[in-house]
């Protein structure tokens, strides 16, 4: 593995050079174990525990199949998947990689004792399977999270309606955090060049998924002047949605928790910022029931920040704890976009406020490759910019999801794999002075002290 770093790390080393490179045995991984996924039982949540469950082991490097691709990664991130994988909710990842396990012989290869979890990458390619034209050993690349087969035609009109579609590194196996990742060919696309390894690697996921929830005609199609809910505004998923709802000419309502997480909204140009938990917004009076004087409140004071106007469009992701509320609050007509339901996913909401105002419910998951390239494309252009304000070397992982689990981070947590130090990868110094301070608004000084 040295060999292969040192290769990367070189600016004379060909497309050439690395192809011919041996291939280690094995390569150090982050992973979950199959015989523990009882080890939460009748432990509440707030108590468990991503570093108890999140090992770094040893394993074997996988076959290379047709059509995929074996990429070095130099970093990686923490998404919500990989905290749900860490605590085995809302099943153990392992029930997914034994009906994958079944599909075929290439597909037994998932099927372990162990699951190598992660759904972010940035890195270089090492091999390419038989039949793929489009990447070559030496590419420097980010992977997107969508693996699918397309053997069904169902899947042709939009990749994510496959029937086999997957989320690479939670539904499959040899996942980014690690020094190895198995990915297909048709997840990878160019790394934006004025990035470094980790800053590439934070927006996958939840860029692409923010994309197709806000953008595309698959999800609310955004347009200019919508007034757009963004809960978690200031997160890992909501600090893109932020980003694209400005960059599109949209108004976000941000939603937020506290004075420090208003502050980088209103660093990425955002105005109008609810303070919930300074507001004291109380939308369940008990465990069993909503209180839709809540609602009403939350309501007017969205009108106030409006200028007299309900939202065009609920980004909704908290679920059970907030899905009532974002009904009500979406305009007649409006579009409550959902793509996750980290507080539970048993939704409740008054439906009269649906039916009644021909307001519409759209569910969203991650994005299809035109739409993940699309995001990708925004981020090489650098009108979207990543949100990293952490980063922890492939040693820490679970104290990185750690901190995910108890929203104590703000936009992404990073991950290095193979890149030793922070900052390496940079080829377009010009681009990246230009966005300097953009690209690094959630790693400020000050922000991590206001955070601690």
């Amino acid at each position: 593995m040295n060999e292969i770093l040192s290769a990367i790390l070189s600016a004379e080393a060909t497309a050439a050079d690395l192809a011919a490179l041996p291939l280690p045995e094995s390569y150090r991984a982050v992973t979950v174990h199959k015989d523990e996924t009882e080890m939460f039982t009748g432990v509440d949540r707030a108590d468990k525990d991503p570093r108890k469950s999140l090992h770094l082991d040893e394993v074997p490097v996988p076959e290379l199949g047709p059509g995929e691709a074996l990429v070095a990664v130099m970093a990686s991130s923490v998404n919500y998947n990989s905290v749900w994988s860490s605590i085995f909710e809302p099943l153990p990842t392992f029930a997914f990689l034994e009906r994958y396990g079944r599909r075929g012989d290439l597909a037994k290869r998932h099927d372990l004792p162990y699951h190598v979890i992660g759904s972010d990458l940035a890195g270089v390619v090492l091999r390419t399977g038989p039949g793929v034209q489009a990447w070559k050993p030496g590419d420097e690349v980010v992977a997107h999270c969508l693996s699918v087969e397309l053997e069904s035609s169902d899947g042709h009109d939009d990749t994510l309606l496959d029937p086999e579609q997957r989320i690479w590194g939670f539904e499959t196996n040899f996942g980014g955090l690690a020094e190895l990742a198995l990915v297909k060919s048709n997840q990878l696309m160019p790394k934006p060049r004025h990035l470094t390894w980790e800053e590439a690697a934070a927006s996958g996921l939840v860029n692409s998924t923010a994309y197709r929830q806000l953008v595309s005609r698959n999800g609310a199609q955004m347009k200019q002047g919508d007034n757009v809910l963004i809960w978690g505004a200031s997160g890992g998923l909501g600090s893109y949605a932020t980003q694209l709802a400005l960059a599109g000419g949209a108004f976000p309502v941000c939603v937020v928790s506290s004075p420090q997480k208003a502050a980088i909204c209103r660093s990425m140009g955002a105005e109008a910022i609810i303070d919930r938990a300074a507001e004291d917004y109380r939308f369940w009076r008990d465990e069993h029931t909503q209180d839709p004087r809540e609602w009403k409140r939350f309501g007017k004071r969205i009108r106030e920040l409006t200028g007299g106007e309900d939202v065009d469009i609920v980004f909704e992701h908290p679920g059970r704890e907030t899905f009532g509320a974002s009904v009500y609050v979406a305009r007649k007509g409006g579009t409550i976009v959902t793509c996750a339901s980290t507080s539970g996913y048993e939704h409740q909401y008054d439906n009269r406020y649906l039916w009644m105002s021909l307001k519409r419910i759209v569910g969203s998951h991650f994005a299809n490759y035109r739409e993940a390239w699309e995001a990708n494309r925004l981020i090489a252009k650098g009108r979207i910019h990543p949100t990293l304000s952490e980063v922890y070397p492939l040693e820490e992982t679970g104290q990185a999801a750690h901190d995910v689990l108890g929203n104590l981070h703000q936009g992404k947590v990073g991950v290095l794999c193979l890149a030793p130090t922070e900052g390496l990868g940079v080829r377009d110094e010009q681009t990246r002075t230009r966005h300097i301070d953009a690209i690094n608004r959630f790693r400020s000084k000050e922000r991590k002290e206001g955070t601690s």
